[in-house]
This record gives C-alpha cells, sequence and structure tokens, in this order.
C-alpha cells in the first residue's frame, strides 16, 4: 500500500491501529496532544476480553508482551450490597476470559512495538478540513499543519476528525463518575482492602437508585474507585491552581481555595453514600487524591455515517457510550480491524474503508444498547457468571 495514513490520537485504538499498519508495511504517522509518553497518568486497570481486546493484540502481534503485563489474582470479582452484604464472589482461578492490566503498562507495550519517530508528541489538532482531490488538512495548537490522503480520527470523545463525517456531538448524559485513590490500603484502610478483596468490588443499592460503585486493586496496595454521581456536571468539580507565573501568595491562595473545594465536593458526595457502610464510604472519605470528575457523555446510539473519501474513525470518536467495561476493548478492535482490512485493499483504500465501517457500526450500536443501564444485583450476577466485567 503506498497511501501514508495519518492518525489522531495515541490513545489504545490508535496505538493498535499504527502497529497493525507497521507489521503489514504500511507507512503510518500519529500525531498525539499529550507532550510526552508520560505526561499524564493513564489511569487505571483494564480488563482485556478474548472477544475484542485480546484479538486485537494477537493481531498486533503482541500476545507475548501482553502476557507478561498481567496481574495476578485480579480477576477476583466481589458484589456487594450498601451494607457490605456479599451477594456474590468469585476469585480468579487463573481460567477467566478477562486478564487485568494498568492502562499504562499497555499503553507502554504498544509504542515500545512502533519505530522510534512513528508518534509525533505535542501535536494538538485544533481543527481538520477537506482539501481537493480528497485530501484533508489537520491544523495544530502549533501553528502547523499536516495533509493527508488517509486520516484517522482516534482522538476520543471531543475528536475533531469527527466533524468530517458527522454532525453528531456528545451529550451530557446526567451522571458522572468521581475517581479517588486509597494508597497503601492494606495497611491504613484494612476493612476497605478486605471489602475490595484480590480484584474487583462493584457495589451498589439494591433499590436501583443510580448509586453504586466500583473498585480495582492495583499495584502496590492501592484501590481506584469510581463512584457514580448523578446530577448537574459541575456538582462535584474540583478546579485546581494552573498558572507558574502567579505569585507565591496567590498560588498558597489558590491552593486554599482548591483544598476548601476539594473538601466540599468530596462531602458533597459523602452525603450522597449516607447509610452505607463506612468501609465502602471510605473509598470517598479516606481518598489519598483529590475527588476527580469525570461527567459521562454519549453519541447516539445508532451513530454512523456517509463514506467520506479518505477519512474514518474509530474508539470514541466514533461511537462513545457510557463506560461498560467495553470502550478500551472496542478501541483496540477498532484499530486491528481497520489495519488488517487496509491491507487486505491495499491498492483501494475506498473499499478497506467501506468494509471497515460495515462491521464497525453494528458493532458499536451493540455496544451503546447495553451500556450505562442500572442493573439489578441479579442481572450482575448472571453478568459475572458468564465472565463478563463491570466498568473499565
Amino acid at each position: 500500500m503506498r497511501t501514508p495514513v495519518t492518525i489522531i490520537g495515541a490513545g489504545l485504538g490508535g496505538l493498535v491501529l499504527a502497529r497493525v499498519l507497521h507489521l503489514h508495511g504500511i507507512p503510518v504517522t500519529v500525531h498525539e496532544a499529550e507532550p510526552s509518553p508520560t505526561a499524564r497518568s493513564q489511569g487505571g486497570m483494564l480488563d482485556i476480553h478474548r472477544h475484542s481486546g485480546r484479538l486485537a493484540l494477537e493481531a498486533a502481534g503482541l500476545t507475548d508482551e501482553f502476557h507478561g503485563i498481567v496481574l495476578p489474582g485480579r480477576q477476583a470479582i466481589r458484589l456487594l450490597d450498601r451494607n457490605g452484604t456479599v451477594l456474590f464472589e468469585r476469585g480468579d482461578d487463573g481460567t477467566g476470559g478477562s486478564p487485568e492490566v494498568q492502562r499504562g503498562e499497555l499503553r507502554r507495550i504498544l509504542l515500545d512495538a512502533l519505530p522510534a519517530g512513528t508518534v509525533h508528541w505535542g501535536r494538538k489538532a485544533t481543527g481538520v478540513r477537506t482539501l481537493a482531490g480528497g485530501r484533508h488538512e489537520v491544523a495544530f495548537a502549533d501553528g502547523t499543519t499536516a495533509v493527508t490522503s488517509l486520516l484517522v480520527g482516534a482522538d476520543g470523545a471531543w475528536s475533531r476528525v469527527r466533524a468530517l463525517v458527522s454532525d453528531a456531538v456528545p451529550a451530557y448524559v446526567g451522571r458522572s463518575v468521581v475517581e479517588t485513590c486509597l494508597y497503601d490500603a492494606d495497611t491504613r484502610h484494612p476493612a476497605t482492602a478486605k471489602a475490595v478483596g484480590d480484584g474487583t468490588l462493584v457495589a451498589l443499592d439494591p433499590d436501583r437508585n443510580g448509586k453504586w460503585l466500583v473498585a480495582h486493586r492495583e499495584k502496590g496496595g492501592t484501590l481506584r474507585a469510581y463512584i457514580t454521581a448523578t446530577g448537574p456536571r459541575n456538582r462535584f468539580a474540583v478546579t485546581h491552581p494552573t498558572s507558574a507565573a502567579a505569585t507565591t501568595a496567590t498560588t498558597v491562595a489558590a491552593r486554599t481555595a482548591a483544598t476548601t473545594t476539594a473538601t466540599a465536593a468530596t462531602t458533597r458526595l459523602a452525603a450522597e453514600y449516607a447509610g452505607w457502610v463506612p468501609e465502602l464510604t471510605a473509598l470517598i472519605t479516606a481518598a489519598d487524591t483529590a475527588p476527580v470528575l469525570r461527567p459521562l457523555y454519549d453519541l447516539p446510539a445508532a451513530h454512523r455515517w456517509d463514506r467520506v473519501p479518505g477519512v474514518t474513525l474509530l474508539g470514541d470518536a466514533a461511537h462513545l457510550s457510557v463506560p461498560n467495561g467495553e470502550g478500551a476493548n472496542l478501541a483496540m478492535l477498532d484499530g486491528a480491524e481497520l489495519g488488517k482490512a487496509l491491507a487486505a485493499h491495499p491498492d483501494d483504500v475506498e473499499t478497506a474503508l467501506a468494509a471497515y465501517e460495515r462491521a464497525l457500526f453494528p458493532r458499536g450500536a451493540e455496544a451503546a444498547a447495553v451500556a450505562g443501564r442500572n442493573p439489578t444485583p441479579q442481572e450482575l450476577i448472571a453478568f459475572f457468571t458468564h465472565d463478563g466485567r463491570a466498568a473499565g
């Protein structure tokens, strides 16, 4: 294939695509807004599903590397109610279909599998436009541009590339997730560590009032929790000082204000979970980090577009939905399937993109159809019994 591929976004889906293209000798460049691979934490745990994420890693030729970062024992699952009663529990005997890994380590093995210089860091896309001859131009925040005949938007929920194919924009779904962390939990928070168990905890209110939380055991005794919060987007928001030019007095005042805001946000969130047992609410009140608000958005469940020459989307750019354990897995599968389609039609890009999108649209719609539901304990138990996973 002689047409170089330009990917916007070095998330898991974009990197899987880049790796599959590289394996097939297809030239590829990835532009990423982050200034470096280590510019920020990549988040917590991911369970990699055999029917999606693991297939993608096989296509990328990284199965051995993947097995090297799997955390033993983390497929254990516990389902509790708000009183701490165990409704379901299953240990990790090593035979489950969704091994757990740290997201940052998964991204690292994908980056390590690409030739140096494939990813261009600090390249934040600010706009896109179509040029003559089916080419597309991407403008970046640093004032530069890139022109390409084959553009892939792997740039997430707020994709700039999406505007080339669709008028759809993400809509807030009326609730958020608040992320917290407890460090050295086995020593400092033993009751909560025991409640979480060896892998993943899901705790919910059987009254189905929209209150539930998920916690994962990470490396080094860290517990990372995601607590559901309903209402306006800014209800639990926390602000932080960001100006490096601020005076010392201003910075101190800003930090004091941020601490006060964080305390207030924590208090509001804890009030939402009043009556839950302390070992669960400690994930809110005893957190070692300020609460991080993550408002939830989605695209229309049947989001699709007419074929636009030389451009397509993958992952959240294509089928953003409320977290349901499939997001990262689907993005990787999208990347692998797109890479294979381009390799199968090296002299006919449009045939490759059309074939890819025919499978992409129903795949995204199926995932969106089950996203964001408020399940009963019985439904969750059935889900776990069939080797499913929650939130990830």
